[in-house]
């Protein structure tokens, strides 16, 4: 297995000098910290991302040359490409908004192509790299729809996504216009494994897949279609041999001596980030000029170092902000400073990692405030390396790391009398205090390294990568399909049960609106006037509404879940008598839910009543669907009725009554050697149990189910049907590849017996059923 990595940025950054092409290591905490992973993973890889810079055509094998010391390939993007992506989209409107500066978001309808152009670039690139086995990890914000463009291309493709930024609440997303919102929802939703740092960011993620595209989850995983998708939090964590081995360097103590002597008499405040609004270095340096305000006691023993990365210089509002930090710097100087002492220094420039070792294992406190930040690996950064363990993290609760970092001292950063009491409680903390904390975090730390992140996150990739493989032995596509096909063409009698609602036509919001289309009457004609074909619709739906839509076809029907049956050319009859006294008492109950719940309604039938939620809010919906069913559970509790959760709705019906034993009614006395059974719901398991083994059991969408294989969707039923009926002995094209790679060998499929399949006369007793039943 290979694993490809994708990123923004490769793990080295080029520039030009003189037209010559320079390359860096790349410093961020996603480019040092996976690359560390890779140089010590037993697997081969491959890193594909973007260089950085603008690279003209002559210079590309250059760039190329030098990647491949890296096993990288590197993705080419035009300038305006790079304006419009990177500083546009990606830091103009996802990267204010995900960080919650709402007030900063532009939205920009060209920056949105251009997002969605970049994109498809890198799947354009993947295509042409891909081999058979990979296993591909798309990483961040920029890259948010590549997993679905992946998976449109490669449908059985192991795909993995990880956000190394915050995810925010719904209702700070939705403020996305809904497509953008829904595209890239489903982009992140085409890989099989999502990860993000906290439990927080997966709580809002799930909590946005629900509210804009309607995927419900359990316990993190979502079926869509005839994919499983895991969401998980996986805390990405640090280097910690290499920094702790730095940090106890002869060098580094060298180090650490001068800078304890330039700093005799006093204590050492270290802060060091990027220049970033999302950092919080305004609020930190007002934090400190409050400390030094209300303890004046503190004054000439304190100094504040500073420490600002460069970060987009170009961008006029991160100019304006490096003013008014170094003015904010001036006036805390100017105020509080002396001939004898120096409040703050401060420094814009990029710190290499062996001079940041040395300044955090000199300084006292670490001053770590991010107004938002979807971990910090430099909060761990400076625990791991105090080899002595003294010296006291000052962390805000804004950071990702405060969730694995208690020990720390949290602030809110917002707050100045907060930060300043806490900048006081780090400094007068006993050493003890020091060292218990800080060997807490260290062990935390040590054993959840980045080596274990990343290896977590490749294992799940695995595991789901297994349940796929499963799920696609049992999908009806391949030889599996064809051997169905051929089933159907060498028999002479063929039964064909068919489920309406999410089987044959896609939900709507109300059951009115979900008449059958011409396409598919013009298919159940076809397939009913062919003297082999036995088919029955078998339906939840009233018998009016099924008389209506399919009374003229040459196919049987069946009406509320078996109460009632029609042949065709024959009259409805009710397969059994059945007491209808509850439903005055229940109708009561669900009334109420319809008024409680807004987008609710009651659909009333002859012989159960239907509470449906599709139209409403999907989080109210989940608490008034607990509600109901506990209310239920009481009335319903000496009464012969059966309490049916189905798909947005719960359903009142008589005990007794199911699809599984109509089903058994219609094919008795029949004799057809090919069964084909086919639905989508709990409803329709009591039809799959009471199936002859050589039937052909068709779940729609992923679910725990008694049928032997499943499709994806209605749309899938349709070619199914549509290849059924124009076979002539020979199977038309599979609904899918069975492997995502053009000539790779096919799986062998799982098969089941062809012998004719005989239904007892005699009806069973009646399945137990996998829904909530009373």
């Amino acid at each position: 297995m290979r694993l490809v990595v994708v990123s923004n940025r490769l793990p080295f950054t080029t520039a030009f000098e003189r037209r010559t092409p320079k390359f860096t290591m790349s410093a961020g905490g996603l480019s040092t910290g996976l690359w560390s992973y890779m140089q010590q993973a037993e697997q081969p890889f491959l890193w594909v991302g973007w260089p950085g810079a603008h690279v003209a055509q002559n210079q590309r094998d250059a760039v190329r040359e030098h990647a491949r010391g890296y096993n990288a390939s590197p993705v080419f993007l035009a300038p305006e490409s790079i304006e419009r992506f990177y500083h546009g989209f990606c830091n103009k409107t996802l990267w204010p908004l995900f960080h919650y500066f709402q007030n900063l978001v532009h939205y920009d309808d060209e920056g949105w192509a251009e997002y969605r152009r970049v994109n498809e670039a890198f799947a354009d690139h993947l295509t042409g790299v891909l081999e058979p086995g990979d296993h591909v990890w798309v990483h961040d914000y920029q890259l948010m729809l590549l997993p679905e463009m992946l998976r449109q291309r490669f449908p059985t493709l192991p795909i993995g996504f990880f956000l190394h930024i915050p995810f925010p609440s719904y209702e700070l997303f939705r403020l996305l216009p809904e497509t953008w919102r829904a595209e890239l929802i489903n982009g992140v939703l085409g890989a099989s494994l999502v990860g993000f740092h906290t439990h927080d960011y997966t709580r809002d993620f799930l909590t946005s897949v629900l509210r804009t595209v309607g995927h419900e989850h359990k316990l993190g995983r979502l079926a869509i279609g005839d994919r499983a998708v895991r969401v998980d939090s996986f805390p990405m964590g640090i280097d910690y041999a290499r920094i702790a081995e730095s940090a106890a360097s002869e060098e580094t103590e060298q180090r650490v001596a001068k800078l304890r002597e330039q700093c005799h008499g006093q204590k050492l405040i270290f802060s060091v980030d990027r220049l970033d609004y999302t950092k919080g270095l305004i609020n930190r340096l007002r934090g400190y000029e409050r400390f030094l305000r209300q303890n004046p006691e503190w004054h000439g023993k304190v100094t504040f170092l500073v420490s600002v990365a460069p970060s987009r210089t170009g961008v006029e509002s991160y100019r304006q902000m490096k003013r008014e930090i170094e003015q904010t710097v001036g006036s805390i100087i100017g105020e509080f400073g002396t001939v004898d002492w120096t409040p703050l220094v401060y420094q814009y420039r990029n710190l290499p990692f062996d001079e940041i070792i040395p300044l955090y294992r000199a300084c006292d406190v670490a001053l770590i405030t991010p107004l938002r930040d979807g971990m910090n690996l430099v909060a761990k950064e400076f625990v791991a390396s105090r080899i002595d363990r003294t010296g006291v993290l000052v962390l805000s609760e804004m950071a990702g790391a405060a969730k694995e970092m208690p020990e720390a001292l949290t602030v809110n950063p917002y707050h100045g009398d907060e930060f300043a009491d806490a900048i006081a409680r780090a400094l007068e903390m006993p050493i003890d205090e020091q060292v218990r904390r800080n060997a807490l975090m260290q062990d935390r730390l040590r054993r959840y390294d980045v080596n274990r992140w990343a290896a977590d996150f490749t294992g799940a990739m695995a595991d789901s990568e297994k349940g796929d493989a499963e799920r696609r032995a049992t999908r009806l596509t391949g030889e599996t399909r064809a051997q169905l096909v051929q089933s159907f063409d060498s028999a002479h009698r063929r039964a064909l049960l068919l489920d309406y609602d999410g089987t044959l036509v896609p939900f709507s919001d109300k059951p009115a609106n979900a008449a059958p289309d011409d396409e598919l009457l013009e298919l159940l004609e076809a397939i009913g006037r062919r003297p082999s074909n036995d088919a029955v619709i078998i339906s939840g739906r009233p018998r009016a509404d099924l008389e209506r839509w399919f009374g003229d076809l040459p196919v049987s029907l069946i009406a509320e879940h078996g109460a009632w049956m029609r042949s065709v050319d024959g009259e409805w009859r009710l397969r059994r008598p059945i007491e209808t006294e509850w439903k005055d008492r229940i109708r009561t109950i669900l009334e109420r839910y319809v008024d409680r719940l807004p987008g609710a309604l009651l659909e009333q039938k002859e012989f159960s009543l239907a509470w449906h939620y599709r139209r409403a809010d999907p989080e109210q919906a989940a608490m008034r669907t607990r509600e109901l069913l506990d209310d239920l559970t009481g009335f319903t509790r000496n009464i012969d009725v059966q309490v049916i959760e189905g798909n947005k709705v719960i359903e009142v019906r008589a005990a007794g009554v199911n699809k599984g034993s109509a089903a058994v009614d219609w094919l008795e006395g029949k004799s057809h050697e090919f069964v084909l059974c086919v639905g989508d719901d709990w409803t329709d398991e009591d039809m799959f149990r009471v199936m002859p083994s050589s039937a052909y059991t068709v779940r729609v969408g992923l679910a725990e189910t008694a049928a032997r294989f499943h499709l994806s969707g209605p749309p899938a039923v349709r070619r199914l049907l549509q290849q059924l009926d124009r076979s002539g002995g020979v199977s038309g094209p599979s609904d899918a590849p069975d492997d995502w790679f053009v000539g790779a060998a096919r799986r062998p499929a799982r098969f089941g017996s062809t012998a004719p399949a005989r239904v007892p006369s005699a009806s069973p007793s009646e399945p137990r059923s996998p829904q909530r039943g009373f």
